[in-house]
């Protein structure tokens, strides 16, 4: 028999997701029900959800209940983008007003309070402490890398530790308890666990890394503009490797710019274009990521969702041809 391949099974798996999700706004209180609609219904990858139901069948659960806890994580990562947008002062999210610039900052703010406390209780109607204890940790975390990259803003000696702890917290530890999730509910062994942890974390290092070297784009093919990270003063790769090739002249430069996060329009555009040599080096790091994230896969099942599994890690990847 064929092998599914990631195309048709997202095209299985993608309605009984957003189903479960429309079912999921009953858990938001109706005050703050709009707004959260508008923002899970804005669209997305659902890539967090998907990976709980990948897990979960890769390793033989075959149990419809899945769907629900898959959507806990999705509230979850939907608050951090109503929260996130606010804190950036962006307009749109994902080609849509956001809710912020719709329904106000302060509704905003609390919807997504209330979107964190539903996903909370989705997960806590399993009735698994080791449940409740990933979506508490993926909530925990995600803030903490959140508060460590305002710390490191303008920062042009940030650490490559930094960045890494930075990325695994604010990224790979939503979408690495997202596996773990998965793994959880389908009895996984302890090894089968850790097994699960370790590809989420690298999947996700390697989607942060992928997503900064996007950054560096061109517009049409992202739809934001190029060098929002360099403005903002976020040292991520491609940043970091640029700025290790300069001289000292130009290196006090351009972190006397990255420092205030003004840059002269023309100084700017030359960076741009600079920097994105760098990209490919960059893409080369997550590719790291990905190899360690399939070799986590080596001591599961060899089922379909096995290798969807892997399709998804070179997926993230290949987000960036």
């Amino acid at each position: 028999m064929a092998r599914l391949n990631f195309q048709d099974w997202m095209a299985i798996e993608s309605p009984k997701v957003e189903k479960a999700l429309d079912e999921s706004l009953a858990f938001v209180p109706l005050p703050c029900r709009a707004i959260a609609a508008h923002i899970l219904k804005a669209g997305g990858k659902r890539l967090r959800p998907l990976l709980v139901v990948a897990f979960a069948r890769a390793l033989d659960y075959d149990r419809d209940d899945v769907y629900p806890l898959a959507t806990s994580l999705e509230m979850l990562h939907a608050a951090t983008l109503l929260h996130d947008d606010i804190l950036d002062r962006a307009g749109s999210r994902r080609g849509q007003p956001a809710a912020h610039t719709l329904f106000g900052e302060a509704k905003t703010i609390l919807t997504g309070d209330a979107l964190l406390a539903a996903g909370n209780s989705v997960t806590a109607s399993y009735d698994s402490p080791s449940l409740c204890d990933c979506y508490a940790r993926a909530t925990a975390l995600t803030a903490a890398g959140e508060i460590l990259e305002m710390d490191s803003l303008g920062n042009p000696e940030q650490t490559r530790d930094t960045y890494m702890e930075i990325a695994m917290n604010k990224t790979a530890a939503l979408i690495a308890n997202a596996c773990v999730m998965g793994a959880t509910l389908a009895g996984a062994s302890p090894a089968q666990t850790a097994a699960a942890e370790r590809y989420g974390e690298n999947v996700g290092l390697a989607f942060q890394i992928v997503d900064d070297a996007l950054d560096f784009a061109p517009q049409s093919q992202t739809g934001k503009p190029c060098g929002g990270d360099l403005r903002e003063g976020k040292l991520t790769p491609p940043i970091r490797l640029f700025r290790d090739s300069l001289d000292p002249g130009s290196r006090d430069r351009f972190d006397a710019s990255f420092r205030t996060g003004n840059f002269d329009p023309e100084y700017f555009s030359g960076l741009i274009k600079e920097i994105g040599r760098f990209v490919p080096a960059a893409l080369a790091i997550a590719k790291d990521r990905v190899r360690l994230a399939l070799d986590a896969l080596s001591g599961l099942p060899d089922a379909d969702e096995k290798q969807i599994l892997k399709q998804i890690a070179d997926y993230v990847v290949a987000r960036c041809k």
